[in-house]
């Protein structure tokens, strides 16, 4: 006896039939897949890099802001300097060279260098201050800069040469000197002076890992 056909069924094997087609129509090919897949990738990895080349040639960024100090653009150590590097224990330094004159407005600057020092706080023992000058102090007065932490080596030929003019200098423990700071002229502006030392320093300190 022959079986009767339903209708419902027909349509039923046709609609999934339909269906089947239009999932394999909608899922992607593994080629198509993996070429995604890559240009993601490159996007991942190059994208950032020509962003970061486009903000550095059209000056996006405001470079030079991270540091009070001016970077010193020539190479320079403390053995150009001729200061052995040995009696300073691989530490940081702030190195102030002095004047060959010593007025009041200088010898203000010794201080507020030396209480920028003091500033550092838990940090001291990483960092030393060293004092370079002639023979321009009274007894007195170097008997009062001996009793004080400063380190003091006296200016020779080489110092001379290669720093004719007064400035603090900061040094990483490796022997290279990294920054300078110009003196201030005017004593209302030694406070500034005293706080831009402190920064550039704590910013130092705090991402160095030597020292």
């Amino acid at each position: 006896m022959a079986k009767s056909i339903n209708p419902d069924d027909s349509i039923d094997s046709k609609t999934i039939n339909s269906s089947n087609k239009s999932d394999y129509a909608s899922t992607p090919m593994p080629s198509q897949r993996n070429r995604r897949s890559l240009l993601l990738l490159m996007a991942v990895f190059i994208l950032p890099i020509l962003l970061a080349k486009l903000a550095l040639d059209n000056q996006w960024l405001n470079l030079g802001v991270t540091n009070q100090g001016k970077l010193l653009t020539q190479p320079l150590t403390l053995e150009d300097l001729g200061i052995s590097e040995s009696e300073l224990a691989k530490q940081w330094l702030i190195i102030y060279r002095l004047p060959s004159t010593c007025p009041d407005v200088c010898l203000h600057s010794i201080e507020t260098v030396h209480n920028s020092y003091v500033a550092l706080g838990k940090d001291m023992p990483r960092v030393s201050a060293v004092l370079l000058k002639g023979n321009i102090f009274s007894a007195q007065q170097s008997k009062q800069l001996a009793k004080s932490q400063w380190k003091i080596l006296a200016l020779t030929p080489k110092i001379n040469n290669l720093l004719q003019e007064p400035q603090v200098l900061i040094a990483d423990p490796l022997g290279n000197i990294i920054l300078k700071h110009q003196l201030p002229e005017q004593e209302q502006l030694q406070a500034a002076f005293g706080k831009a030392i402190v920064a550039d320093m704590k910013k130092l300190l705090k991402y160095s890992k030597v020292g």
